[in-house]
């Protein structure tokens, strides 16, 4: 055995780009790509995706350099995760509704050498690059306009500070501290691969893209749809109305979203039970039961899952059990929500006990960190090597900084971010587990629960709620009701102290409670007496 040693025939390195010039070949007059009044096909998408490669090069762009794009979910954006990594560079998907002091720092962490700039992010984006500090190079500038593509007119946006626009080229041939996660082309490889087998996507598949691929590269699904030749319909934002509307005009088959995402559908003024079903994969933060339940009532089929950008997509699902389907559906719901097993791309995973590092008790109780090790994982952080170093660990497990527990049938319940654990006399409060329950509550609509410091407890539950607004509601409960409801579902410690309301939750672009904004606001209300 000895002498069977690797060879270039069967060590090839593992990368997505070869899924789209298969796509092209098999599915080469199937529509790709749909957005508003203009499609392409999948052999369109692979001429224009080397054809931007090819630019990128004449640029001046060289292997190993950064290419930054600031875009939503239009044509160009799924476009550039094939384009740019096919010239050699490294992509970089940046969240669109950052700041301009958090974008410029990011621009100048990561090097970039050329930005793709959406135009209703180029006020922006230049805002960013006005901070660059003096004597340093700026980078190259694209501008994005697809209201130009699809109406076929020139840009009405200024392009005064930008090199070209993204159809000119194509003629001519997280938080105020960037993270820098760096995955390889064996890991997307190997993470695509894995979420098509998970999700048990088909051939051809009908795919809205309502998850922005600038988060966690969409869990890899611009790839993984070039693999099974599916249809991506692509449009701007989050809106039920148009999400709606766009899945019974395309017959979309499949979508990914927050949870937030499932709680909008599920409470629009728009919903209407579906004519067909319609697959949708949630991750991103613990999905209460009830919106799980309401979401599948219009005909959503719900998988749930869980991953991080470290990982590069979902790497624990919840893998459904046939004997499942005989249960209630409130049930099922409850099951569903847990994020469940590691999926078949993913070697292990595991709850640690903080203090001996040992795998914790499988009783659904005992709380500990969640660990993971496998192919699809980071290869570090950009230029942070102590920061690497704290989630590397050398007992080679990757640390991810979630607290959760494990079942007695081994399925993995994320119970909150250790950040985000409440610790009340003495007690740890899970706020997921709070928000099921207020989730549950008719009139509510979102719910967030954060601690609010407390001189004799150390910390108490603040529970943060907007009601719903579609007519449902009759007459608005009172604080002390919907804490009346808790308190009759929950342990005594675990009831919200304080209620707070308000029209709407702060939320990140991808759909997540920023819960630093509420537990300053928390905090504000202990320092001036607010019980």
């Amino acid at each position: 055995m000895e002498l069977l040693l690797p060879n270039p025939a069967n060590s090839t390195p593992l990368t997505t780009l070869g899924f789209l010039d298969r796509a092209a070949t098999t599915y080469g007059d199937s529509p790709s790509i749909v957005y508003n009044n203009v499609s392409y096909t999948w052999l369109q998408t692979h001429c224009r995706c080397l054809q931007m490669a090819s630019s990128l090069t004449s640029l001046g762009i060289q292997r190993g350099q950064v290419v930054s794009v600031v875009a939503p979910n239009v044509p160009s954006m799924y476009e550039l995760q094939f384009s740019v990594p096919m010239s050699g560079a490294v992509l970089n998907n940046i969240n669109t509704r950052l700041d301009a002091h958090t974008l410029s720092i990011l621009l100048q962490h990561s090097e970039s050498k050329l930005v793709f700039v959406d135009h209703h992010s180029s006020s922006l984006v230049l805002e960013a690059i006005s901070l660059f500090p003096r004597n340093t190079k700026h980078p190259q500038l694209i501008l994005i306009d697809d209201e130009m593509v699809s109406s076929g007119s020139k840009s009405t946006s200024s392009t005064s500070h930008f090199l070209d626009h993204y159809e000119g080229i194509l003629e001519d041939g997280i938080t105020s501290c960037p993270k820098g996660v760096s995955l390889s082309h064996r890991a997307i490889f190997i993470k695509t691969m894995d979420a098509l087998v998970d999700w048990s996507v088909p051939n051809q598949p009908v795919y809205l893209w309502t998850l922005p691929i600038f988060h966690a590269n969409g869990w890899s699904f611009p790839w993984g749809m070039a693999a099974v030749g599916g249809t991506n319909i692509c449009h701007r934002k989050v809106d039920p109305s148009q999400i709606y509307r766009l899945i019974k005009q395309h017959k979309v088959t499949h979508m990914c979203g927050a949870p937030v995402v499932l709680n909008m559908l599920s409470n629009s003024p728009d919903l209407e039970t579906l004519d067909h079903h319609v697959q949708i994969l949630t991750a991103g933060s613990p999905p209460p039961a009830p919106v799980l339940a309401r979401t599948e009532s219009i005909g959503f089929v719900v998988s749930h899952g869980y991953g991080l950008t470290e990982t590069g997509g979902i790497v624990v699902s919840c893998a459904w059990k046939q004997k499942w389907n005989k249960l209630p559906l409130t049930e099922r719901a409850r099951l569903k929500s847990r994020q469940g097993v590691n999926t078949v791309g993913l070697t292990e995973a595991d709850v640690l006990d903080p203090k001996t590092g040992e795998p914790v008790k499988r009783d659904g109780k005992t709380v500990g960190e969640v660990v993971l090790r496998g192919g699809s994982l980071t290869l570090g952080y950009l230029k942070d090597t102590e920061g690497t170093s704290k989630c590397m660990r050398e007992n080679g497990w990757f640390y991810t900084g979630d607290v959760g527990v494990i079942h007695p049938d081994g399925y993995l319940e994320i119970k909150d971010r250790s950040k985000d654990i409440i610790i009340s006399g003495g007690e740890n409060i899970s706020s997921p587990e709070v928000e099921s329950v207020l989730y549950s509550y008719p009139a509510v609509n979102e719910a967030a629960v954060v601690a609010k410091p407390d001189k004799f407890w150390g910390e108490t539950p603040c529970a943060f709620v907007s009601l719903k607004k579609n007519g449902e509601l009759t007459q608005k409960p009172s604080e002390n009701e919907i804490i009346q409801y808790c308190r009759d579902r929950l342990p005594h410690y675990m009831v919200p102290k304080t209620m707070v309301f308000e029209n709407e939750l702060p939320k990140t672009s991808t759909g997540k409670v920023q819960k630093f904004i509420l537990r300053r606001i928390a905090k504000a209300m202990s320092l001036v007496g607010v019980p």
